[in-house]
């Protein structure tokens, strides 16, 4: 690990102690643990209800509430609208980006031990007021250098290869990436911009930097129903998109 300086060692907003024990449920969620735990950084693909953005804020949060680790801020990253313009929403960029959040606060949510909704209400708004939680957009991104931070970058497969590489790019000192995605429910049309997705990935599975993990149906975590639905949608080779 990186030598950490003073302003690394600086006091965490609450300790890791409050995180509630999270344990893999299948086998790919475990080799997504075991590669977290050698530093690597994190591509995971493949079907939804897998857990794959869940364990991947847990094991940020984990990390960065650690008080000897250099991670400060945990930036999530998604494309807001297909559009991926959404300068003419009403509000600031925190406004704009509201609706998207809830998803995520409801994750964290289990990850806490808190006596009551209002305590984890406050540590929530807590963990956002000093920055530790943070959601950006890809049309805020540009030309920020992002330091000390874990950045997930969800829904990845809606992305085009430009936004891919302008975040990757934006990383700076003590600084991990870990992206989440299903190929099969992107919301991109145009066939270039697909290929584009399918390139840049290609040009992480060959880093050594990064563990590339396939979740499949049989790593399907969510209700019986669902399971039950997006087996039969793969077996008939039904696409979403």
């Amino acid at each position: 690990m990186v030598g950490l300086t003073r302003r690394q060692m600086k006091r965490k907003p609450i300790g890791t102690q409050h995180l509630v024990p999270v344990k893999p449920l299948t086998p790919s969620q475990k080799l997504v643990f075991d590669a977290y735990a050698k530093s690597k950084n994190l591509y995971m693909y493949g079907s939804a209800g897998t857990g794959k953005t869940f364990i991947g804020i847990y094991l940020a949060l984990q990390e960065i509430l650690d008080e000897k680790s250099p991670y400060e801020k945990l930036y999530i990253v998604r494309s807001l609208v297909p559009t991926r313009e959404i300068g003419f929403l009403p509000g600031d960029h925190e406004d704009k980006s509201e609706l998207y959040q809830i998803p995520y606060q409801n994750m964290v949510r289990y990850m806490f031990e808190m006596p009551d909704d209002a305590s984890f209400d406050m540590l929530y708004g807590n963990l956002k007021a000093q920055g530790t939680i943070s959601f950006w957009s890809t049309s805020f991104i540009r030309g920020t250098t992002l330091d000390n931070a874990i950045v997930l970058v969800d829904e990845c497969q809606n992305l085009n290869f430009h936004e891919l590489d302008s975040i990757i790019t934006r990383l700076g000192v003590n600084t991990k990436i870990i992206f989440a995605g299903d190929a099969a429910q992107t919301d991109l049309v145009k066939q270039n911009e697909k290929n584009g997705v399918l390139d840049f990935m290609k040009i992480i599975a060959n880093m050594s930097e990064f563990a590339s993990i396939e979740f499949g149906i049989e790593d399907i975590i969510r209700s019986g129903l669902v399971k039950s639905y997006l087996i039969s949608k793969h077996n008939l080779g039904i696409q979403t998109s």
